[in-house]
């Protein structure tokens, strides 16, 4: 397009100059050379274009181990099983996380390529274009023959899912032969469908370019009625998408890992090095905790009510979390999570016990606040929003987030004392009082007499912050996407 873009200025540029009196020479001749000029500056534009796509081709191949440039060029997939953006162009994901932690283990800067199924993943690293796919690839054997295996990571089954109200259900991969089902193209599933199958037998399935996630979209939407994807996609887009039902686990426990480049023998065993060590234990712990952990339990008819409620309570009161959180620094999407698990969104909301409004203030809270009107959306969301920043502030800052911003949390459902009192119990018992891993084991001993007696602040309910965080961040994953879709795809190096 820029070539024909080019010849037709120098085209257009040498019609104008033969519009000058061709009787006069000395136009003539300057129409001649501007007209060669033209002709010129064509030519270099092509040649300069066509070094351009020669240098990017070379640079598509990567010759050098990240050792040598410091950069490790990864292939993955935007999603929120891989790599996504968050509302604050906050890159976030497992397998970001991972290969960020692999990269800074060796001093090495991450530049990622997203591409959009495991089609393109596959093609990318096999011309290679990158020196990893972090992916959520399938170790198989049809991939180790093709590729170098590098470590796993997570286990998961594969699930045909289909719709809630979808009847009869089918119960086992004999029933699927009458099914309209769908599969990801190239993908681990559409593998063990075909081996199901049996050589020679004709295809149950449609292959689409499409990403797991947005069959399972259509799915939920019912414009289609099953499709295949990994038991992990499955447990996080059931929140968004509560219609969704697991029919029938296709395989047994597989699992979820990292491929290089057929010759990357070195790198691929500086990979599973890392992952073996202590520092890859904890890092893997660290993002099975962060994006799975919480997310065990799915409540089909909760979830379903929140669905709801984002599309028809929340736009009410979605400006006045935005306006809280430039006015605490607390994330709206956080603070909007909060008021669900306290009031379902009813700013008339009141407790037995006293408690009332959006956020559910105690009045002792809310005098401390300032907040004269608890039953008013705008001031309850503003004076809880300053409070949850509060115990934020509170808490020591060399606690890294997220740890920090979840011991916020537990305080605002429990109390600071108590807070304090499981964190001196956590030292007691040899336990990391800055990590909520740890605090979510210590919390419910403040109900335990071989330990509150002894406390300053005494017995307290201490498993109902653990869940109450819990909650909040299962609810504000699936909120996040009412001010703004984190999967959004940018690129980033």
């Amino acid at each position: 397009m820029s070539l024909n873009w080019r010849a037709d200025q120098s085209r257009s540029y040498s019609m104008s100059c033969g519009l000058r009196s061709p009787s006069n020479n000395r136009i003539f001749q300057h129409e001649k050379g501007m007209q060669h000029m033209a002709r010129l500056i064509f030519f270099i534009c092509v040649a300069m274009t066509l070094a351009a796509c020669g240098e990017e081709r070379r640079e598509y191949v990567l010759d050098k181990h990240p050792r040598e440039t410091g950069i490790l060029t990864v292939v993955s997939r935007n999603g929120p099983t891989t790599y996504y953006l968050d509302r604050h162009e906050t890159q976030k994901g497992p397998e970001y996380d991972l290969v960020m932690a692999f990269a800074q283990s060796r001093g090495w800067k991450v530049h990622w390529k997203l591409v959009p199924n495991i089609a393109k993943v596959l093609e990318v690293l096999e011309s290679g274009g990158a020196h990893l796919a972090a992916a959520g690839l399938t170790h198989l054997d049809s991939r180790n023959d093709r590729f170098e295996q590098g470590p796993a990571h997570t286990e998961i089954t594969q699930q045909v899912v289909c719709h809630q109200g979808m009847h009869p259900m089918p119960r086992s991969p004999e029933e699927l032969k009458s099914v309209d089902l769908w599969v990801t193209a190239d993908s681990s599933y559409a593998e063990k469908l075909d081996e199901l199958a049996g050589e020679g037998q004709e295809r149950h399935y449609t292959p689409s370019e499409m990403s797991t996630e947005l069959l399972l979209g259509r799915v939920s939407r019912r414009e289609i009625e099953c499709a295949v994807a990994d038991s992990n996609i499955v447990q996080i887009n059931r929140r968004y998408m509560p219609n969704l039902r697991i029919a029938f686990d296709l395989t047994e426990v597989q699992n979820l890992g990292w491929y290089l480049p057929m010759g990357y023998e070195d790198l691929a065993g500086e990979t599973f090095s890392w992952m073996n060590s202590g520092e890859g234990h904890d890092a893997m712990s660290e993002m099975h905790s962060r994006y799975y952990e919480y997310i065990k339990e799915f409540d089909f008819v909760d979830l379903r009510a929140l669905n709801r409620r984002i599309q028809n309570r929340l736009p009410r009161y979605k400006e006045h979390f935005l306006r809280a959180e430039e006015d605490t620094g607390m994330p709206a999407d956080l603070l909007a999570a909060v008021a669900y698990q306290e009031s379902h969104w009813d700013p008339r909301a009141v407790s037995p016990t006293g408690v009332r409004g959006i956020m559910m203030l105690t009045e002792r809270t809310a005098r401390h606040l300032g907040v004269q009107n608890r039953l008013d959306p705008a001031e309850s969301i503003e004076g809880g929003a300053r409070y949850l920043a509060e115990r934020y502030r509170l808490l020591p800052e060399d606690i890294p987030d997220p740890d920090r911003l979840y011991l916020a949390l537990a305080s605002y459902n429990v109390g600071r004392g108590h807070l304090l009192d499981a964190r001196r119990l956590a030292r007691r018992l040899g336990k990391d009082p800055d990590s909520w891993e740890d605090m979510r084991d210590v919390l419910p001993l403040l109900s335990d007499k071989r330990y509150y007696p002894s406390l300053r602040y005494g017995y307290a309910r201490g498993y109902e912050p653990v869940h109450f965080v819990s909650r909040v961040r299962n609810y504000r994953d699936v909120i996040a996407r009412a001010f703004q879709d984190p999967f959004s795809g940018k690129t980033s190096d």
